[in-house]
C-alpha cells in the first residue's frame, strides 16, 4: 500500500507536473511524469480544506488559517505564511486577488496585503475565478462587493474560458445567461485554465461517481470514477483526486476506468490544484 511518504526515481523528472491536494491530514505536494505519480509528501501538517493556485500563487485554506505563497510555485514547493484572515473553508485566486471563506459565510479578497470583506455567503462550496458557488446559487465577486449572478444550489463552478457551474438538477454554461448543458445533479466541474475566452480547450465534470468530458463542442459520459470526484486539475494531462485519495490521471477520449489510479493514503480529500513546470501555475 502506497503511503505519503513513497518517493520514485522520477519524482523529479524535468517537465513533471507538480500537484497540491488538500486533505484530512494536510496538504501534499505530487510530482507527476508522464501520467504516472512519482515523488509526494505532506508539505504542512492540519487539516487542508481547500488550495488554489495561480499567477505564481499557492493558497490553502485550513481549519487554523489561509495560507498563502506568493513567490512562484513551479520550481518547487515553496514556504507558506499566515495571511491573518484566520480559519478558511474556501479559497481562491483571481488574478492578483485572493479569495477566502471563513468559517461564519464571511468573504473577502485579499489585495495589497490588505483583507477586504465582501460579504456574506451560505454553505460556500467553490470559488473559481471570480465566480463563488454557494447554496444560494452563483455569485460573481464586483469590485468589493457579491452579486448573486443566477442558479439554485451550485455545487461548484468553473471560470476559464466558458464559465460552468455544477449544480443539484444540472450541468450548466453561461451563454445568454445559464444554459443547462447535461441534467442531473453534479458535484464538481473543471477547465483548463489555458482556454481562450468562449472555448474550453479541455474539461470535466462529474456526476454521482461518473466523469464526463467535454470535446468536439460536447459532452461525453466517460464512465466510473474509482470514488467521488473531488476536484480536477490540468497540466500535461488532465488529473482528478477521489475524496479517499485516489489520484487519477488521463488522456483526453479516455474513459475514466483507463486512466492512471495511485493512491495517496489519505483521506477526507477535498481538492486539488497544479503547477506547470514552465509556465507557471494553471490552477
Amino acid at each position: 500500500m502506497s503511503t505519503i511518504d513513497e518517493k520514485r526515481v522520477y519524482g523529479d523528472r524535468a517537465g513533471a507536473d507538480r500537484a497540491y491536494v488538500a486533505g484530512g491530514v494536510g496538504l501534499l505536494s505530487v510530482s507527476i511524469a508522464g501520467g504516472s505519480v512519482g515523488e509526494f509528501g505532506l508539505r504542512r501538517r492540519g487539516r487542508a480544506r481547500d488550495v488554489a493556485t495561480a499567477g505564481g500563487q499557492l493558497a490553502v485554506a485550513t481549519d487554523d488559517a489561509l495560507l498563502l505563497a506568493d513567490r512562484g510555485v513551479a520550481g518547487g514547493d515553496p514556504d507558506l505564511e499566515e495571511t491573518g484572515f484566520g480559519p478558511a473553508t474556501r479559497v481562491g485566486v483571481d488574478g492578483e486577488r485572493v479569495i477566502a471563506v471563513g468559517p461564519d459565510g464571511r468573504v473577502a479578497h485579499l489585495r495589497g496585503g490588505e483583507w477586504t470583506t465582501l460579504g456574506d455567503a451560505r454553505e460556500v462550496r467553490g470559488i473559481d475565478g471570480d465566480l463563488v458557488a454557494t447554496a444560494d446559487g452563483v455569485l460573481r465577486v464586483q469590485g468589493e462587493g457579491l452579486e448573486p449572478a443566477g442558479l439554485d444550489d451550485a455545487r461548484d463552478v468553473s471560470a476559464a474560458g466558458i464559465p460552468l457551474a455544477a449544480t443539484g438538477d444540472g450541468l450548466y454554461a453561461l451563454g445568454n445567461g445559464w444554459l443547462r448543458s447535461l441534467e442531473g445533479p453534479f458535484d464538481v466541474v473543471g477547465a483548463d485554465p489555458a482556454s481562450e475566452p468562449g472555448s474550453l480547450a479541455r474539461a470535466h465534470a462529474a456526476a454521482c461517481g461518473r466523469v464526463y468530458e467535454h470535446a468536439d463542442g460536447d459532452w461525453h459520459d466517460r464512465g466510473e470514477a474509482p470514488g467521488q470526484v473531488a476536484g480536477f486539475a490540468y497540466g500535461e494531462r488532465a488529473y482528478a483526486v477521489t475524496e479517499d485519495g485516489e489520484f487519477l490521471a488521463g488522456e483526453s477520449g479516455e474513459t475514466v476506468g483507463e486512466w492512471r489510479s495511485h493512491p495517496l493514503g489519505v483521506p477526507d480529500v477535498g481538492a486539488v490544484a497544479l503547477a506547470g513546470p514552465e509556465s507557471g501555475v494553471t490552477s
